[in-house]
C-alpha cells in the first residue's frame, strides 16, 4: 500500500488540460458551451464535502475553505452567482453526481469514482493515515492488513474505496462519515480508524488512549470535478484549477482558512 501504486491510474484524458495556458482574462465572457455545462441553472451549484475539515469547513456564515475560495473565483470567471449544496461526506457528493443537484464537485480522484465524475488534476495532495489505541501491537502500516484487524472508515472516502481494493485480510467497518468512523472507532474498541491524517493527528493529540501510526497508506489527490459529459466544462475546469495554482489561490485559500498551504499540489 504505497502511494505511487494509489496515483499510478491518475494520467486520465482530464489531465491533459493541466499545463494549458492561462485563463482568459475575468471579463471575458466564456463559450456558451462552458456556461452550459457548468452553470445550466444560470447559477453555479457547488458541492461541498464538509467532512474534509482541510478543504471545507462549516460556518455561522455558510461554508468557508479552499473550496470554497475556489467556487467563488470559479463563478466570477463565469460570471454568474455561486450557491452551496453541503453534504456530510464525500460518499454522498460522490453518490449525487447523476442527480443534477450540483454542478461542480471537490472530491479525491478515484477510478471509481471516475465512471460518473470528470475530474481534474489535483489542486491539493493529502495523505491517508491510521489511528491505533496506543497500547495496539500494531506498530507499522503493513501489520494493518490482517485477519482480526477492524478498520474504520467513512463509507464512500477516499480511503473507503482505496482500502476495498487493498485490504487483503482486514475488515471494513463503514460509519455514515468519517467524523462518525472515529467514533465508531472508539466506542466499538476497534482496531484501527482510517482517514484524512490532519484531522486524525489532531484527535490523537487531544486523546492519549490513541496513537497515529507512522507513514501513510496512500496519497489523496483532491481534485475539482463535475459530471461526466460535459467537455466543454470539464476543459475549462481543468484550465481553471491549472491558473489556480500558478496564480497562488489554492495556497492563500489553504492558509486562510488554518491549513497547511504546503498541501497545495505543485
Amino acid at each position: 500500500m504505497r502511494i505511487g501504486a494509489a496515483l499510478s491510474w491518475l494520467l486520465l484524458p482530464a489531465l491533459a488540460h493541466a499545463e494549458t495556458k492561462p485563463m482568459p482574462p475575468v471579463s471575458m465572457t466564456p463559450a456558451p458551451a462552458v456556461l452550459h455545462d457548468l452553470a445550466p441553472t444560470g447559477t453555479l451549484r457547488a458541492a461541498i464535502n464538509l467532512g474534509n475539515p482541510v478543504l471545507a469547513q462549516a460556518g455561522p456564515d455558510g461554508p468557508a475553505g479552499v473550496s470554497v475560495d475556489l467556487a467563488r473565483a470559479l463563478a466570477a470567471r463565469l460570471g454568474v452567482t455561486v450557491a452551496f449544496v453541503t453534504f456530510p461526506g464525500a460518499g454522498a457528493v460522490s453518490g449525487s453526481a447523476g442527480s443534477g443537484t450540483w454542478d461542480i464537485c471537490f472530491l479525491a480522484i478515484d477510478p471509481k469514482r471516475a465512471e460518473g465524475i470528470a475530474f481534474t488534476a489535483p489542486y491539493v495532495l493529502i495523505a491517508g493515515s491510521y489511528l491505533v489505541p496506543a497500547d495496539s501491537p500494531i506498530h507499522t502500516l503493513e501489520e494493518v492488513d490482517r485477519d482480526g484487524v477492524r478498520v474504520s472508515v467513512g463509507r464512500g472516502s477516499a480511503y473507503d474505496l482505496f482500502l476495498s481494493r487493498s485490504l487483503k485480510h482486514a475488515t471494513l467497518v463503514r460509519a455514515p462519515t468519517s467524523a462518525e468512523a472515529v467514533t465508531a472507532f472508539a466506542r466499538d474498541g476497534l482496531e484501527v480508524a482510517a482517514g484524512v491524517e490532519q484531522p486524525l493527528a489532531a484527535y490523537a493529540a487531544a486523546h492519549p488512549a490513541v496513537r497515529l501510526l507512522p507513514g501513510h497508506f496512500m496519497e489523496i489527490p483532491q481534485a475539482m470535478g463535475l459530471p461526466v459529459g460535459r467537455p466543454a466544462g470539464a476543459a475549462y475546469l481543468a484550465e481553471f484549477v491549472a491558473w489556480a495554482k500558478r496564480e497562488g489561490l489554492v495556497r492563500r485559500g489553504l492558509e486562510a482558512s488554518g491549513q497547511d498551504p504546503g498541501l497545495a499540489a505543485p
